[in-house]
Formats: C-alpha cells, structure tokens, sequence
C-alpha cells in the first residue's frame, strides 16, 4: 500500500512518475534530521531496516550524538548534492523553508517526499491506538510519563517525543503493544504543509496541558492558536477521551468534542486533583483524587507544582486504560525525568548547574519557581538564553519582567540571528536587564556565551546554582562553564 502522505512530484511531459511501496532495505533521507522529532523518525526507519541519511545545520547534543549512537550519517548543511543518491523516500522537516537549496533539488528530482507527521502516521502508528499529548507547555514530560506508567505496566508501548526520557535514554520505541504515545505541538507541519503537525496523529485519547500565545513567527494572535487546538479536539471520535487542564483557557476550547472529557488540576472543579501536596528534596508527595475521592498516594521525583500536574494528566490517561491511579503512581515513583528539563548535570565546588528547555515565559516562571523551591538555601543564579523565533522578538519583552522573581541574578543573552527582524522588533537583553535592575533585582546582558561564561565564573561562589535555560544548545554553554570553574583558581 502506498502511504497516503508521499507526495507526488510533477514531473517532465510525457513521463509518469509512480510512487512504488516503500520497504526495507530502501533509502530514507531525512531534512532537518537533528530536531528532536525528525531524530526519533530517523531511528524508527534505522530499527525497521531502512537505510538512513539525513542533513542538517544545527548539529548538536543530545541529538547528534543519539544519531551517532545508532550509526545514521547526518550530512552538515544543505546542498543539491545531498541528493545525489537518489533515495527512496525524502522526510521533509518544518524547519526547511522552500527556498532551502536542497528542496530546491527535491522537487526538481522528481523524488517522492512527505511530512514527518505522515510518515509517522503512515508507516509507524497505522492500526495503533494513538495518545497524543498538546498544549503550550509541558508536552514532553507528560508524553514521557504516560509512555512509561505504560512500560511498568507491562503494555509495551511505542512512542515519539520531543525530549530524551532519561528512563529509556531514547525519544522513541517501537514497542508490540497496542498503544502509540505522541508528542504534537501547534507549529506547522512543513513549508507545503501550513497546518499544525498534531492535526495529522489521527488521536483516538489526547491531553491540553495548557494554551498561550507562542509561535509568532507564524500566528499572529492567541484566537488563531485557540482555533488549532479547537479543531484538535473535534479530531477526537466519540468514543476518544481527553484529559484538559481545568482552568478557563483550555475549557472554552473543548466544548466542540465528542469525546469524553476529564479535567485535572488545582482548581476546585477539576476531576483530578492533588491534595496533601508536600515539597521535599527528594520529591513532591500528593494524594491524588477522582472526583473526591482519594485513588493513590505518594512521592514523586519531581521538582515543581507544574510537574505534579503534568503526573495528574498521565495518571487520568492510564485510568482510561484501565491502570489503576495507584499502580500509575507507583510507576512514576521510578520517573527519572526528561533530558534537559530541570536535570542537574554538574556540581563544581559546591556550585550545582542544572539545565532546562525552559524559553516562553511561563515555563522560565515555573521552573525558576522550582528550582527555588527544592533548593530555598542555595543562592539562584538564572541564564536565559531568548532563542526561538518568538523570543528573539519583542513579543514577549514586558512579560520577561515578572518571570525572574525567584532568581537572586539573571544573566540574558542578546539573541542572534536576528538581522531578518525588524530593529524595532527586536527583543533586547540589555533592556529587559535595565528594567529587573529597576525593580532591584541583579541582572546583566551580553552580547556573546563566552562573555556570560567569564562572569560567570567570576561571580559564582559555592553553594549557588545556575540554572541554564534554552531551547537550544546555547553555544555549549553547560559545557564551557564546566570547563571554566575547574580551571578557574582555588
């Protein structure tokens, strides 16, 4: 059967150009591979006999080195000849733009192409009952945590997501079950695409974590990013399910589905709630309640109110699968957490350096607010680096002001790769710097990571910790920093 997401190429008069079965050992070759969906794809075709190529131009850890890992040759930049071998099949990521020269050559080949959603749809998750985990923010762990209650239970999951689940060292599996967790988000799906990816899973159970504005490389307002999530949810079948969190900006947005619908959260209405909640450095206890009534209890090794929550929509999901609310807090008694969400990666005399994805300002809030509050006796040092195509813009300039609360110093990077933004467009370090110094609060902004990392580890004394907030690999910055106050003087 030929996938219905391949594309077909025109192609020169005259000639035909048929689309035969893909199958093993064909050539796949992937644009875009080292984005942390793309990764996992590629790994999927690699496990299922595909020979594998891709090409990139942020090649960077951790997905260069899981790619690595499995042998796949990752090609640097984008060039014509990228397609000199003629693959099979050609993955076009959503970070590729038409004018990208490879693409450029990928429809003048003539060789066949499709979206990284269809491919997964199509050649992946056909004949699977598909959990797909949206919202603003906290996508990656609840997807994780949903895969392994599944895992500990014995239902042998598959699953993609946007993040390295550290309990499988991988951010994919195949698994036998009859189960496909995947993580989708609102941006769209590719450059011949203009749609959100998530729209293209074909969910039969979901969860909304959350909805803000975001991505304003490509919506214009917080209604047309309501409006993607509204179709979301008419996507799911009468007999689907949809775990939302309960406050007012997710729930104008279901009321449009046929599935049966449970709320969690801290609101006095929500199916799911936690009580009891109690922070220690080992974890968050909470007893955990459906409607009232107490279903489980217990610690979890998690740090912040917003995981605890991101524990409730996993522990929702699996009831509907009938895992009993206990069995999944036991499972995620073992949750070790997702790489690069608040993971702690280094301590240096007594310095401790923890890194996050943390970018849009809610997200930099909360974390900062966990960190804070698993470690209220260390002094927080927060370096943000504003790398998305959102906050390298002035969208979120004022917002950026109350976020640092928690922080005793903020360090920001004046963005780059700016020069196709407007001047007056613009996000500014220096000015977000100006206005927490206003506010008393110590701050500074640089031009360059090695100017952050000379002060840093002039600045930093034990007992400190930084936290290192980036959706990117921020010039190696964990890297070099560590390097640095090894061999700063004693």
């Amino acid at each position: 059967m030929i996938p219905t997401g391949v594309m077909k190429q025109s192609a020169p008069a005259g000639s035909r150009n048929l689309i035969l079965p893909l199958v093993p050992p064909a050539h796949v070759h992937l644009m875009g591979i080292c984005g942390t969906a793309m990764a996992a794809l590629a790994g999927m075709f690699h496990e299922r006999g595909f020979r594998v190529t891709g090409s990139d131009e942020g090649i960077y850890p951790p997905m260069s080195d899981f790619l690595g890992e499995l042998g796949i040759h990752v090609i640097q930049g984008y060039h014509p000849s990228n397609l000199d071998s003629r693959p099979g099949l050609v993955v076009v990521g959503n970070v590729i733009r038409r004018s990208n020269p490879e693409a450029l050559e990928l429809e003048r080949s003539g060789i066949p192409f499709i979206t990284m959603p269809a491919a997964v749809t199509d050649f992946f998750s056909a004949g699977k009952n598909r959990i797909v985990v949206t919202g603003t923010h906290g996508k990656t762990t609840v997807s994780s945590m949903i895969a392994w209650i599944l895992h500990c239970c014995g239902l042998e999951p598959s699953f993609m997501i946007g993040g390295i689940p550290r309990n499988f060292g991988t951010n994919y599996r195949l698994g036998n079950g009859d189960f496909f967790v995947i993580e989708g988000d609102e941006y769209d799906t590719a450059y011949f695409e203009k749609t959100p990816k998530f729209l293209h899973y074909r969910p039969h159970m979901g969860v909304m974590t959350s909805c803000e504005f975001d991505h304003a490389d490509i919506y214009e307002s917080l209604d047309e990013i309501k409006d993607q999530f509204r179709a979301f949810c008419r996507l799911l079948p009468a007999d689907g399910f949809l775990a939302a969190y309960g406050n007012d900006a997710v729930g104008e947005l279901i009321s449009g589905t046929a599935a049966r619908v449970e709320t969690y959260g801290r609101d006095a209405s929500s199916d799911w709630q936690a009580d009891e909640v109690r922070e220690a450095r080992d974890g968050i206890f909470a007893a955990i309640t459906k409607k009232r009534i107490e279903v489980a209890r217990g610690t979890l090794p998690i740090m912040g109110f917003h995981n605890l929550m991101n524990a409730l929509a996993a522990v929702a999901v699996a009831d509907k699968l009938d895992v009993d609310p206990q069995q999944s807090m036991n499972a995620l008694a073992s949750f070790k957490g997702v790489k690069r969400r608040q993971q702690i990666i280094s301590e240096i005399g007594g310095i401790l350096i923890m890194d996050d994805f943390a970018h849009h300002p809610t997200a930099v809030k909360a974390t900062c607010s966990a960190a804070r509050s698993r470690f209220p006796d260390r002094r927080l040092v927060a370096v943000f680096e504003p790398r998305t195509n959102t906050n390298r813009r002035a969208v979120f300039q004022k917002d950026y002001v109350g976020v640092f609360e928690d922080a005793d110093l903020v360090v920001i990077a004046e963005p780059s790769n700016v020069a196709h933004i407007p001047e007056n467009e613009r996000f500014s370090a220096k000015l977000l710097a100006d206005d927490l110094s206003a506010l008393g609060k110590k701050a500074g902004a640089f031009p360059h990571v090695e100017d952050i990392v000379e002060f840093l580890s002039q600045q930093l004394q034990n007992g400190d910790l930084v936290l290192i907030m980036s959706n990117g690999n921020f010039g190696n910055m964990s890297t070099r920093l560590m390097k640095a106050l090894e061999e700063r003087p004693l």
